[in-house]
């Protein structure tokens, strides 16, 4: 039976704190949306539950949360994790802050810590403001998100905005002396009525101290780093055994493409490091309604087998925000997200069965045009992106990768592994 359920913010984000589980030695399941009855097996330790609410109403982000926290319960879970982005993607709207207080609510929970860092990705907490790499987050890419541009790197500030309930720190001091001392932390802080707490994290043995101090809390937030110490907490609480193989996956013969959708720098890099057969497809062609997926396929037809090729509607931010003042962000985002669905129903059918897919909207849309019901876990790739085997008779090979995530060379090293 399940020890741990996760409620993933989105698809991409969902896997790579699947992949970390699974670092940590527990056997995973991702779930693409609220699991049926009968979904998850006996053998699975952690349940990951992949929605799409990053950006989505508030309202609606915290009402599809409640159902996949209800279905994990039903499924025997004892512990529960709110994941969502490294680079703590939101509003001042939300939808961090509505999410925690429903799932505290829910729980009677508390207290909840929130920590979105990853040391191994860039990504770090020091004073409670968010880092990627030296700058502050308010001072990259992320300034300029086309759906959630986070322009205030103090995450102690962002959550407030979203929540009327108290926001405190535990600063780095507190967390590097140890999993008692920041214990003690937050029961003092959860004495003085403070519900949501901002941990801050610059290395992954803080991580581990984190783990401990919260591995009998009912509920934890964070981005994937901070699962690297779940495993380790829940094994000394005797919740968790030993097992071997746990990131096995089946044998998967087939074609190899990459789809990217992202439009991140990290994502440009890896389009741009790609050595193999690439299309780039016209995203304006693509908003006006023009069949740019039928003659994508055509172009690949000729290619599959032989090596892997890939297809991108990335671009850059000038040239997306061009793209959303012509057409509005969600006609244009649709109609991109569409088309990506499109390719792969049609590379799958022509032969291709591994398959990496570069941002989470796009990954989304390419694993709910595929049917794809849930995912076992395998190896890692790179940092936060592990292969993974969709459920069923005819399992495909899926990389999720966020679009910030991997090295420039990740398309080819992912598939030179499995």
């Amino acid at each position: 039976m399940a020890i741990l359920g996760i409620i993933a913010d989105d698809f991409t984000g969902a896997t790579d704190v699947a992949g970390m589980l699974v670092k940590g030695g527990m056997r995973t399941l991702q779930t693409i949306g609220v699991p049926a009855e009968g979904v998850i097996p006996a053998d699975i330790d952690a349940v990951v539950v992949a929605l799409k609410t990053r950006s989505i109403a508030a309202k609606d982000a915290v009402a599809q949360s409640l159902a996949a926290l209800k279905s994990l319960r039903e499924a025997g879970c004892a512990r529960f994790f709110f994941k969502y982005c490294s680079t703590f993607d939101s509003t001042d709207r939300g939808n961090i802050g509505p999410v925690g207080d429903a799932l505290l609510d829910a729980l009677k929970a508390r207290q909840a810590i929130y920590c979105p860092a990853f040391p191994e990705n860039g990504r770090t907490i020091f004073f409670g403001h968010l880092f990627v790499g030296d700058l502050l987050l308010s001072d990259t890419h992320m300034r300029h998100h086309p759906l959630n541009p986070m322009t205030d790197a103090s995450l102690v500030r962002v959550l407030a905005r979203q929540t009327k309930h108290k926001v405190g720190l535990v600063p780095l001091s507190e967390v590097q002396a140890g999993s008692a001392v920041l214990r003690a932390a937050l029961d003092k802080l959860a004495a003085e009525g403070v519900r949501h707490v901002v941990v801050d994290a610059v290395a992954d043995t803080d991580l581990g101290i984190i783990g401990e101090a919260v591995g009998d809390d009912l509920l934890v937030t964070g981005g994937s780093g901070v699962a690297i110490g779940l495993p380790a907490a829940y094994r000394r609480r005797g919740l968790l055994a030993h097992k071997s193989g746990v990131d096995a996956l089946p044998e998967v013969d087939g074609a190899s493409a990459v789809l990217a959708g992202s439009c991140s720098a990290a994502t440009l890099a890896q389009i741009a490091n790609f050595k193999g057969a690439h299309l780039a497809l016209d995203t304006d062609a693509i908003c006006r309604g023009e069949p740019v997926a039928e003659e994508a396929l055509s172009w690949a037809s000729g290619k599959l087998g032989k090596a892997p090729i890939l297809l991108s509607a990335s671009d850059k931010p000038d040239a997306v925000k061009t793209l959303q003042a012509r057409y509005g962000v969600e006609k244009s985002s649709s109609a991109i997200e569409q088309t990506m669905a499109r390719l792969a129903r049609g590379l799958v059918a022509a032969g291709v069965h591994r398959l990496v897919v570069a941002g989470g909207e796009t990954s989304g849309a390419v694993v709910g045009a595929l049917d794809v019901v849930a995912l076992r876990i395998g190896p890692e790739i790179d940092p936060g992106v592990p292969w993974t085997a969709s459920v069923g008779d005819k399992p495909l090979l899926l990389a999720l990768k966020s679009g910030n995530f991997g090295a420039p060379d990740f398309f080819t090293k992912a598939f030179a592994g499995p």
